[in-house]
């Protein structure tokens, strides 16, 4: 058997979770649909945008002030909210619920409308780093709060309803599923050998130098093993570091340096604004030391083909597993070819 040719299941070692690789379906030809690219033509400035500096929020909540470089707010519709009643719902443990407290915010990167991460200065980005610590920080040391989830969703086929560059917070209770998965793989490897899982797994990418895409100092963008989405990418800290608030200042210029190369070589990949779910996991603020986390971040980007073909999960992906055509080592190679 041989990874290039054979099809084959990789194990996610972040989860536990398995993921069905089929190099060989590449070699197929494509009947797919096929979509017309809509130009990106935005404005710096957009008087109709509910994000932008002075504009009316959606649904007339609030007027945003002038601001000149980041501005965070409450989300004006929450998806978690703080004042609930607390208790559980179970009949017979077939039917069960539990309250979930917490609360919602918006990040605007820029007052600029038509600014991505990609084209955004390190400077520019830096301060959208600064940001994200000083929430973590602020929300993670509320008593009720024992995860901060920090995420962007760019582009509209990932559901983003405004173009203006911006990320969200949700922080809450319990650690969504995700999290906790992270958690119990990266505790049962540190238990055992002493150092994080993802220190281990970074020795080794390193060394073996066929899925990395670009790195500096503090950071390496790697397409991880396992990926399951066709541009898949993780940032890695060098460092063990468990969250955002351990970076020291040249730790952070280069993640906002990292963060602005990945993302500016995304969008050579197919000539557009290249969609995209990113989200940073660290570790939880549950007033537990958490010395197995290790700081990365994901981006799951939907493009497939081009820039009008995208992925879904499907058929056998919603009931079986995962799966994907393109090998995490194709991708990668194609990805570091068009780094800066």
């Amino acid at each position: 058997m041989n990874l290039t040719d054979h099809t084959h299941r990789r194990l996610n070692i972040l989860t536990g979770d398995w993921v069905l690789v089929s190099p060989h379906r590449m070699k197929r030809p494509w009947q797919g649909k096929v979509e017309a690219l809509m130009p990106d033509t935005r404005p710096q400035y957009d008087p109709k945008c509910y994000l932008c500096p002075t504009n009316t929020r959606a649904g007339g909540a609030a007027t945003n002030p002038d601001y000149k470089d980041t501005f965070v707010f409450d989300n004006d519709f929450m998806a978690i909210t703080p004042d609930i009643p607390t208790g559980d719902f179970n009949k017979e443990n077939l039917l069960v619920a539990k309250s979930e407290r917490g609360l919602c915010r918006v990040i605007c990167y820029s007052p600029r409308h038509d600014l991505t991460m990609g084209n955004m200065s390190i400077p520019e980005l830096r301060k959208v780093i600064d940001l994200w610590t000083k929430e973590y920080l602020e929300l993670g040391s509320r008593e009720y709060i024992n995860y901060v989830q920090i995420f962007e969703n760019k582009g509209a086929i990932m559901g983003c309803s405004n173009p203006h560059p911006h990320g969200q917070i949700w922080a809450q209770e319990t650690l969504p599923t995700e999290v906790e998965k992270e958690t119990r793989q990266q505790k049962a490897h540190f238990d055992k050998y002493g150092h994080t899982l993802l220190s281990d797994y970074l020795k080794l990418e390193l060394k073996e130098k066929i899925r990395i895409v670009c790195e500096n100092d503090s950071f390496v963008a790697l397409v991880p093993f396992w990926a399951v989405w066709p541009y898949e990418t993780m940032i890695v800290s060098r460092e063990s570091i468990g969250n955002l608030t351990q970076l020291n200042g040249q730790q952070q210029n280069d993640l906002a340096e990292i963060l602005q190369k990945l993302t500016a070589t995304y969008d050579k990949v197919f000539d557009t604004s290249f969609p995209y779910s990113m989200g940073i996991h660290q570790s939880p603020t549950d007033g537990t030391a958490h010395p197995e986390w290790h700081f990365h971040i994901h981006f799951y980007p939907p493009l497939l083909r081009s820039a009008t073909v995208k992925k879904f999960m499907v058929g056998y992906e919603m009931m079986g597993e995962p799966q994907r055509d393109l090998t995490a080592e194709f991708i990668a190679e194609k990805l570091h070819g068009l780094v800066l």
